[in-house]
């Protein structure tokens, strides 16, 4: 009786301590599930939210200091005002055809002179009227300068009206003529060489009509115009072609080229920087030979 007590307490202390060392191990693992068990009122197959990535130190400084290359806002910074031939100008009311040199707009350059007879890249015939000029490449604009008149200004308050009939090229920087030696001579000393000049676009009151030119070699198969005498300088030449207009395009040597021979002998419309339109009925093509009309540009 007494080993049977003995064994039933040892038995009842087995399970006791047994119970102790479970509990005891039980508690140490929960935080472990825990963590590895997500919250109930996250739901399972709900997509996690991606937030657009934050830029990097660097790179916010970067973006906020412009480089030296960078353009600046003109609203913070002041910048040097650009010359009327090396930026945009505005087209002014009626003129919009008009190309880099701009009626009302002043450029500014520097002229020089050249031994020049009244002929050059515009193919014009020389001529006694010496009072002419050859303008940059840039400014003369695929031969859009051509026949244009310009007044030109010297610091010393000199001014000359001159007709562009030349190109100037490589060596001439945009806003620079190169005027005849007898033009120069009415601003300054020849022996200056080189003075800064401004220059504006000119609608003088030149008088009589323009002419018409054909291109050596222009037949009804193909063919040259060249408008010669003109007030304004002239935007575009168009030839009468099936009861409709067709545009000729201009090269640089001033004519308009007709490559397949359409209204070659036909009625002309020119048409000047300012939208006039002056129509010729049937000048006949002979190669080389300048045609007058009875029309002229308004003066503006």
């Amino acid at each position: 009786m007494h080993r049977r007590w003995l064994f039933i307490s040892a038995a009842a202390v087995l399970v006791v301590v047994s119970l102790v060392v479970v509990l005891l191990t039980d508690r140490e693992a929960a935080p472990e599930r825990s963590a590895a068990t997500p919250a109930a009122r996250t739901p399972a197959s709900a997509a996690p939210t991606t937030l657009p990535p934050s830029p990097s130190r660097s790179a916010t400084t970067a973006s906020a200091k412009p480089s030296a290359t960078s353009p600046r806002p003109s609203a913070t910074t002041a910048s040097p005002k650009p010359s009327a031939t090396d930026s945009p100008q505005p087209v002014p009311a009626g003129a919009t055809l008009a190309g880099r040199i701009r009626p009302g707009v002043t450029y500014k350059g520097v002229a020089t002179f050249y031994d020049s007879d009244g002929g050059g890249a515009c193919m014009y015939d020389p001529s006694g009227d010496v009072m002419t000029g050859a303008m940059n490449s840039t400014d003369y604009e695929s031969a859009k300068a051509c026949g244009a008149y310009v007044v030109v200004r010297a610091a010393n308050g000199a001014s000359i009206t001159v007709r562009i009939t030349n190109e100037c090229p490589g060596e001439c920087a945009p806003g620079q003529i190169d005027l005849s030696a007898e033009a120069f001579a009415k601003l300054a000393d020849p022996t200056a060489g080189l003075i800064p000049i401004t220059w504006q676009l000119a609608s003088p009151g030149t008088p009589g009509a323009l002419s018409l030119r054909y291109k050596t070699g222009s037949s009804q198969y193909w063919c040259g115009i060249q408008v010669i005498g003109h007030r304004n300088p002239v935007a575009r030449l168009e030839v009468s072609a099936g009861g409709a207009w067709r545009q000729l395009s201009r090269t640089g040597y001033n004519y308009f080229l007709s490559e397949d021979g359409t209204g070659c002998g036909g009625t002309v419309r020119i048409t000047d920087i300012f939208g006039e339109r002056l129509t010729v009925d049937g000048i006949p093509i002979r190669s080389d030979v300048t045609q007058p009309t009875r029309v002229q540009f308004a003066r503006h």
